[in-house]
């Protein structure tokens, strides 16, 4: 594999654990409020090779706990399962953040005990996925596949939504409640525009009391309602 960044510390991609966090390129979603834009059409030129990412952990060790597997979308790349081996070989812990879509994908991971640690964003309430992940058309059986794989499971999990003025409301909030129901863990995080957002200026975070409102429409359905990144 190939991989477009890497952080070399994070005491905040995955929980619990002081770890790096890494990067792949490509994207089988076109989110237009994406904040990895410029990893949804990486080119080719990627900052490090499989070889070169593994050398670097090799000198980590003993100083980290963990590494995640961000992106793009790392589950859209045959070899991922191959790369998790070599990185649970030396000893590492394995988070990975995914949209969802590929369920065969992690659940072959899971069989072969080759994450520790999921992160799956919910793009939205099901009848707003196609437009909020801008992909007219999709079907979102893989998604919600992949939702019932992480809740009838033994992974521990996160189901996380970043929210956006003009595609969330009261409505798609309280529609995600009712099918996350009961589910362990769900994050609330406002959109940040910037530079390298797929489409930047066209949209906006809602107020710190839309968030907490929002939180308040979910808590009946889901008790473990958390916000990140609403500093």
């Amino acid at each position: 594999m190939d991989f477009f960044g890497l952080q070399k510390l994070t005491l905040l991609d995955y929980p619990g654990q002081v770890a790096c966090t890494v990067f792949t390129g490509g994207c089988n979603f076109r989110c237009p409020y994406c904040h990895n834009g410029g990893l949804v059409h990486p080119g080719s030129s990627p900052l490090l090779s499989e070889e070169e990412l593994l050398a670097f952990l090799k000198t980590r060790t003993r100083k980290l706990e963990g590494i995640t597997v961000s992106g793009g979308e790392p589950t859209i790349h045959a070899d991922l399962p191959e790369f998790l081996h070599k990185v649970k070989a030396l000893g590492f812990l394995v988070k990975l953040d995914t949209n969802g879509q590929s369920p065969k994908m992690l659940r072959s991971l899971f069989d072969k005990g080759l994450v520790d640690y999921v992160a799956m964003d919910i793009k939205n309430c099901r009848s707003r996925y196609a437009e909020t992940v801008g992909v007219p058309g999709l079907s979102i059986a893989a998604i919600e596949e992949s939702v019932q794989l992480l809740m009838n499971g033994t992974i521990p999990y996160e189901f996380r939504t970043t929210l956006c003025k003009e595609l969330h409301d009261e409505t798609a909030v309280s529609e995600i409640g009712q099918w996350l129901k009961g589910c362990k863990a769900y994050y609330l995080q406002p959109y940040r525009d910037a530079p390298e957002v797929l489409t930047p200026g066209v949209y906006h975070a809602p107020s710190a009391e839309v968030l907490e409102q929002f939180r308040s429409i979910l808590l009946p359905d889901i008790p473990n309602v958390l916000l990140r990144g609403n500093e």
